[in-house]
């Protein structure tokens, strides 16, 4: 048996399916903020939440957008999660009414790190791994700890080779 390349066991998400997916967050998230169902604020994780986010402000009419940025993998390899930018504290407070938005929860670190800054923010991401997933209280689809998802904004097209080979 020989080791698997990220590729085949890869999630391969395209711009359609991420957008049918955090229309389908955006859903199970309409109606459940604290103030009578709304969300006081968005904040996105940099940069895999910002095209959910997006599509999920527009779906659920929040004006109040922001970022968080937190950097905790260099390509294909994660380390510690360090805040490189922080959302405006005075808008944003201790998270209380504001949704927080990102493409995956795969370790858990990223999450943490937003959960001591935001401890009331409502945390949802599209796609969670079953290690972390606890961190999330709203997600979309379930994959392996295993799989590597490939989004939108790291693929281009091109000939690849059949899996059984020529």
């Amino acid at each position: 048996m020989t080791d698997q390349l990220p590729h085949e066991k890869g999630f391969h998400v395209s711009w359609d399916q991420l957008h049918r997916d955090a229309r389908a967050l955006a859903w199970r998230l309409d109606g459940k903020g604290p103030e009578n169902g709304e969300w006081r604020a968005l904040v996105a994780i940099t940069r895999g939440g910002m095209a959910p986010a997006m599509i999920i402000a527009r779906e659920l009419d929040i004006r109040t957008v922001d970022t968080i940025s937190i950097k905790s993998y260099d390509h294909q390899t994660q380390g510690a999660a360090q805040i490189t930018k922080a959302p405006d504290m005075d808008l944003i407070g201790d998270g209380h009414g504001v949704l927080v938005i990102d493409d995956l929860v795969d370790t858990g670190r990223t999450l943490e790190v937003v959960r001591k800054l935001l401890p009331k923010a409502h945390i949802a991401t599209v796609y969670a791994k079953p290690k972390s997933r606890d961190l999330v209280q709203t997600y979309v689809t379930e994959v392996s700890q295993d799989t590597w998802i490939f989004f939108p904004w790291d693929l281009a097209l091109q000939y690849v080779e059949p899996y059984r080979g020529r």
